[in-house]
């Protein structure tokens, strides 16, 4: 198990990017959440095995709409996250 936690930046709010990103998340075993930060650029956080990860988040970036819409990423290990069911919005 790995987990990732990823700031996207660009236009990134405003145009359906959490609910695109949790929609695309019901195609990979992944499990995390995801948000808009108060500056205009949204944090994901993502845990599973690497493969799914690194696949749902080549989807975001490179193979849905979405792509369009990010100017910059950062991309950090973190630890696995604990007790976290699902993918979700968070507020």
């Amino acid at each position: 198990m790995i987990a990732r936690r990823v700031i996207f930046e660009g236009r990134v709010q405003g145009v359906g990017f959490r609910y695109t990103t949790k929609d695309i998340a019901k195609g990979f075993e992944v499990r995390g959440w995801v948000k808009n930060l108060p500056e205009g650029s949204v944090e994901l956080q993502v845990t599973g095995e690497r493969e799914e990860v690194e696949a749902f988040l080549k989807e975001i970036t490179q193979e849905s709409p979405l792509q369009h819409h990010i100017r910059g990423m950062h991309v950090q290990n973190i630890p696995p996250l604990e007790g976290v069911k699902g993918f979700t919005i968070e507020r």
